[in-house]
C-alpha cells in the first residue's frame, strides 16, 4: 500500500493505492447514440455547450421554460463528480439537444436559448 495526499479545491486528501499485476485484455464502453440537435437558425438563440465531457444525470428545464443567467440546466456528472450546468444567458429554451442518460463530449451543444 502507499499513502499519497491529493489537495482538491484547497482541500488535501489521503488515498491510500494498492499495486495491482496487470491482466491483458479487452475493455469495451458500451454505444450510446447520441441524440441529434434540431438545426438552429442563425440569430434564433444562444448555443450553451457541454463544458467538459460526461453523462447527463438530470434534465432541469424543458423547451418553452423561461429560464435566467445562472439557473441549473442540467446535472453533468464527470469522473464520478456532479456539476450544475448553468445557464449563460437569460431567456426562453428553444431546444435541448440531450436527454437523460446520454453520453456527451466536450463543447457538444446541449441547449438553445432565445
Amino acid at each position: 500500500m502507499k499513502v499519497y495526499k491529493v489537495k482538491v479545491n484547497g482541500k488535501v486528501y489521503e488515498v491510500e493505492l494498492e499495486s495491482v499485476s496487470e491482466k491483458a485484455g479487452n475493455i469495451e464502453a458500451p454505444v450510446q447514440a447520441a441524440p441529434q440537435a434540431a438545426p438552429v437558425a442563425s440569430g434564433e438563440g444562444k448555443e450553451q455547450k457541454a463544458p467538459m465531457a460526461g453523462t447527463i444525470l438530470d434534465v432541469k428545464v424543458s423547451v418553452g421554460q423561461q429560464v435566467n443567467a445562472g439557473d441549473v440546466l442540467f446535472i453533468l456528472e464527470a469522473m464520478k463528480l456532479e456539476n450544475e450546468v448553468v445557464a449563460e444567458v437569460s431567456g426562453v429554451v428553444k431546444s435541448i439537444a440531450v436527454q437523460k442518460g446520454a453520453a456527451v463530449q466536450n463543447g457538444q451543444v446541449l441547449v438553445v436559448i432565445g
